[in-house]
């Protein structure tokens, strides 16, 4: 390795993403919790550490705790966002059962079929649930399973479906039943790593 793809190599290991921040968290906030924060908070945070280790620690310790009201997305930072930007393993799911989507249901269901990199729980303007979610997987693989295995099946007496994501673009410039796209994470977002 040269020493810059070594030293990106360690960056990407030491840092951390940390999202759904709630619009008041200071950097005081941040300091308090992580010791290293960014300027007032734009809804998201990049945390860098010293050590691998601190920062599989503080995702650990910290994913899903609550800050200011709202609960904290944490996940390794992925600066080029490739996997991400190639949309490879993206499912929306809908037709949930709005009083009884939880991110802790939700994740024991679907890490069942593979690693997820990322999720959210789309909710309305007061935090409450909205009938779908967005699922990625780390693999193409794993998402073509989930949506095998789930798709049509009864979810708390609703029937889901599951299918894979499409862009705006791919759907022809419109949101299905006329809905205008307005993403908000729920208070419990729910995000899980490799373990």
């Amino acid at each position: 390795l040269t020493a810059a793809a070594f030293q990106s190599k360690i960056s990407k290991m030491n840092s951390l993403y940390v999202g759904d921040l709630h619009q008041n968290v200071t950097e005081a906030d941040l300091n308090e919790m992580f010791s290293e924060v960014t300027h007032r908070s734009l809804g998201y945070a990049y945390v860098n550490f010293y050590q691998p280790h601190d920062a599989e620690r503080a995702l650990f310790m910290f994913d899903n705790e609550m800050l200011e009201g709202r609960y904290l997305r944490i996940m390794r930072s992925d600066p080029d966002c490739t996997l991400r930007k190639i949309g490879v393993g993206n499912i929306f799911i809908r037709n949930l059962d709005k009083k009884s989507i939880t991110n802790k249901n939700l994740y024991e269901i679907f890490s069942a079929f593979g690693d997820i990199y990322s999720s959210k729980v789309v909710c309305e303007e007061n935090g409450h649930s909205k009938d779908y979610v967005y699922i990625q997987y780390k693999t193409q693989e794993a998402a073509d399973r989930a949506i095998e295995k789930l798709n049509g099946m009864l979810m708390d007496n609703e029937k889901v479906f599951i299918e894979r994501f499409k862009s705006r673009r791919a759907r022809g410039g419109t949101w299905s039943q006329g809905q205008r796209v307005q993403q908000r994470v729920c208070q419990e977002p729910w995000q899980r790593h490799e373990r």
